[in-house]
Formats: structure tokens, C-alpha cells, sequence
């Protein structure tokens, strides 16, 4: 068993990498509960932005590179709600969330037909040279603070916009009826536009951090949005709170088994389930909240 020594290094890597998930995990329950729309094309939207910023790096200013990153994001999230946010809006959650699978599937395609995932791409960000030693084996970058403290940050705000704001109260409304909430006045459209961009916008900070942080693998990013979405159904797609702890969960707890690779179950260490953390930190959160409600018999 790995000593505590042992785990800070990947305890310091899971805070960071859970606070991505646990921003992610905000973004889509702040769009959800305006829209009613689980963006899945989250990740794909993140890492495309990302890797348009790598690509950008070499013959421009870093900051417009970096820029880049967010600017696509918030465009492509935009750009996909404005068109095909109205013609699905009638439609169950369920076929929602599958159209926006399309998203997933065609900028997954380009990222892998510009960006063929046999170059190793990654980047770092200024942050990352400002760094602290905590003892003697683990090193602190800011990097990895802005991973931490940035999430807080926009749970925060993200909770204080929908409490005090009109377009947050709109937003609120649209998540109980959109008919209704039409039918007083409330320009919906715009609202939900306002929920995209800032969903979208979100989704390029976390796709340049975890450019940083893991590096620029086209599949590997884009899929890194099955944690965040893990911690948004752990929220129950409803309380930011609750989806930021379970982003933060997620990330230490998929880190730390990193370090058990010593520890066998079966043929295979420990360390090789770390990418199923997600699904069973989501099933048993389920399961509990399933067992509080009453069985109906039909």
C-alpha cells in the first residue's frame, strides 16, 4: 500500500484535474437548467479550442492564442444553441442530449484529421513557471491553483448570477417552464443565448487548463468530459454545490489510484480502474438518492 508521502504528488494532480471536472460539471448544469440540453460535445469543444490555441502559439502572441481557445468555444457553444436550440426545445432531454452527440462526433473528426494524435502536442501555460515546493518531493504550480481556486470562483458566481441577476431569475424560470415563462414577456431565446455563450465560455477555460495539465490529446480530452458529467449527475443536474465537491472527488480519488500499483485484483493493479472512478462515483450516488424515493407499484 502506498504511504501518504506516496499520494501527495497525485493528491496535488487530483485537485487540480477535479476542479476542471468539477467547472465542466457547472457549466452543464447551468445550461441544463436553462435549456434542458446535456451538451455532450462539451469535451470536443474544449479540446478543438485548445488545440487551435497550440497551433496558434508558434507565429502568434501567446495571449491571442490563448484567447483563441475561449473565443471558439464560446462561438461553437453559441453558434450550435442559436440553431438547433429552438427546433429541439419541445424535444425530451433524452433526444437532446443525443443531437448533441453530432457536435461531439464532427469536431472529434476534424481535431483528428488536422491534428492526427501521432505528434505528441501539449503547451504551457505562464502559470506554469510559477511554482512553490510543499516538502521535499512535491512541487505546486499555479497552474494547478487556478485549477482549484477557479471553479470556486465560477460556482460562485454562477450562483449568485442565477439568484440575483434578471437573466439569472429568467433562467431559473426557463428550468420550470419555458411556455410559461415565454408567455410572460421573458425573451427566451435571448436567455437561452446568454446560457450558451457563458457554458461555452467555461468550456474553453477547462480546455485550456487540461491543456496544460494532461496535454492535448484529441480523444483523450474530449472524453475527459465523462467526469465532469459523472459530478453533474451527482448534482443531480440541479445543485452547483454539489456537482463542484463530486468534481473534486472524482479527480483525487481517479489520481490517487495511480499510486496503488501494488495492489492487485486479480491479474490487474489497482491503478488500471482509475478510469471507471466516474461511473462507480456516479452509480452510487444514484443509488442513494434511488433509495429515498418510494416504489410506486403500476
Amino acid at each position: 500500500m502506498p504511504s501518504f508521502d506516496d499520494l501527495k504528488p497525485f493528491l496535488v494532480l487530483g485537485l487540480a484535474l477535479g476542479g476542471v471536472f468539477a467547472m465542466s460539471g457547472v457549466g452543464l448544469v447551468v445550461l441544463y437548467r436553462a435549456t434542458g440540453v446535456l451538451n455532450l460535445a462539451y469535451g470536443a469543444i474544449g479540446a478543438t479550442g485548445a488545440l487551435i490555441s497550440w497551433s496558434l502559439l508558434g507565429g502568434t502572441n501567446r495571449w491571442i492564442a490563448y484567447a483563441a481557445c475561449i473565443a471558439f468555444s464560446g462561438a461553437v457553444t453559441l453558434l450550435y444553441g442559436v440553431v438547433f436550440g429552438p427546433p429541439f426545445a419541445a424535444r425530451d432531454p433524452l433526444v437532446k442530449a443525443t443531437a448533441s452527440i453530432g457536435l461531439l462526433l464532427i469536431l472529434l473528426g476534424v481535431s483528428l484529421w488536422v491534428w492526427p494524435p501521432s505528434t505528441t502536442r501539449n503547451y504551457t501555460l505562464p502559470t506554469r513557471l510559477w511554482q512553490y515546493q510543499l516538502g521535499d518531493d512535491v512541487r505546486v504550480n499555479w497552474t494547478q491553483i487556478l485549477g482549484v481556486l477557479f471553479p470556486i470562483v465560477v460556482t460562485a458566481g454562477s450562483a449568485v448570477f442565477l439568484r440575483v441577476t434578471k437573466v439569472g431569475t429568467a433562467m431559473r424560470a426557463l428550468a420550470n417552464d419555458r411556455e410559461i415563462t415565454a408567455m410572460l414577456g421573458v425573451p427566451v431565446r435571448r436567455v437561452e443565448a446568454a446560457a450558451w455563450l457563458g457554458s461555452g465560455i467555461v468550456c474553453g477555460i477547462s480546455g485550456l487548463l487540461l491543456g496544460d495539465l494532461v496535454g492535448l490529446d484529441p480523444v483523450g480530452v474530449t472524453f475527459l468530459v465523462i467526469p465532469a458529467l459523472a459530478a453533474a449527475l451527482i448534482g443531480q443536474l440541479e445543485s452547483l454545490w454539489i456537482t463542484l465537491a463530486a468534481g473534486f472527488v472524482i479527480g483525487i480519488v481517479q489520481s490517487c489510484l495511480n499510486a496503488f500499483t501494488d495492489v492487485h485484483i486479480g491479474d490487474q493493479t489497482l491503478a488500471e480502474f482509475r478510469n471507471i472512478t466516474p461511473f462507480v462515483l456516479a452509480i452510487i450516488a444514484l443509488l442513494w438518492y434511488a433509495r429515498k424515493r418510494p416504489l410506486v407499484r403500476t
